[in-house]
């Protein structure tokens, strides 16, 4: 089984920029997209009845959302964490019967760190929702996380030490969610790699130069280690400041 994570920092505006020629040729089972910023009837996607569609919306128009595209007809889904008010479409839950699909798009602490608190206290309840879900059956959890874990994990490490997205604070909670029994799929598979981005931002020849962050993640129940076959990151793939990400989970175990 495939699955492709994107943030597409605005749908229709990736739609312009060749997204349905990527998601034709990548063939996923799962696509699951962050930062839609639409509302319900503003786009049409050609997906010709292949893949069920499923979108949470933000209130707030042109801003943030969700939407997974699956081929395997989930047997629940849910908006949000269960009996929270999130109204910014940030979370979306897809239960099979073997797993659970969390696609999440994290807050930003903000360049001034102003909402660093409420990240931080959005990421308790986060955890403690995916832990309950953990207890069920396994759990893949996918999105722009908007951290970077480890220095490896950035080009400029050094010098980004306390900003956002790379505050002491940020780093350990997602420490904290993969030591409470999750893997980092990409770095369980290549340990090593520190060329490996997923997000660049808009100045001029970053991306050229490959000056990135990887904060998009698949994250799995650490059970579910074995049965990773496969982890990559499109880096060059454009249409978006981010690249997708990429999992694949052997078939056998499906069954």
């Amino acid at each position: 089984m495939k699955l492709i994570s994107w943030n597409v920092n605005g749908l229709r505006a990736c739609v312009t920029k060749g997204f349905m020629d990527y998601f034709n040729e990548s063939d996923a089972d799962i696509f699951c997209l962050q930062e839609t910023k639409l509302q319900a009837g503003q786009i049409e996607l050609p997906l010709e009845g292949r893949y069920s569609q499923y979108w949470n919306y933000a209130v707030k128009k042109g801003y943030s959302g969700t939407a997974v595209f699956t081929k395997v007809e989930p047997l629940t889904v849910r908006y949000g964490i269960e009996e929270d008010s999130e109204d910014e479409g940030r979370i979306l839950t897809l239960e099979f019967d073997r797993f659970y699909l969390v696609n999440v798009y994290t807050p930003n602490a903000k360049r001034d760190l102003s909402r660093l608190g409420y990240r931080l206290e959005w990421e308790d309840r986060f955890r403690a929702y995916l832990l309950e879900l953990d207890a069920q059956k396994p759990v893949i959890v996918c999105g722009d996380l908007n951290v970077a874990h480890q220095e490896i994990d950035l080009k400029n490490a050094k010098s980004n030490h306390g900003n956002s997205g790379f505050t002491t604070e940020e780093r350990g909670k997602m420490t904290d969610l993969l030591e409470s029994g999750f893997i980092d799929t990409f770095r369980h598979l290549h340990p090593e790699r520190d060329d490996a981005f997923s997000w660049w931002s808009f100045m001029p020849k970053v991306r050229e130069r490959n000056i990135g962050w990887r904060i998009d993640y698949f994250l799995a129940s650490a059970r579910l280690a074995p049965h990773v076959t496969d982890a990559g990151i499109d880096s060059a793939i454009l249409g978006s400041d981010h690249c997708p990400v990429m999992v694949q989970l052997e078939d056998a175990w499906l069954k």
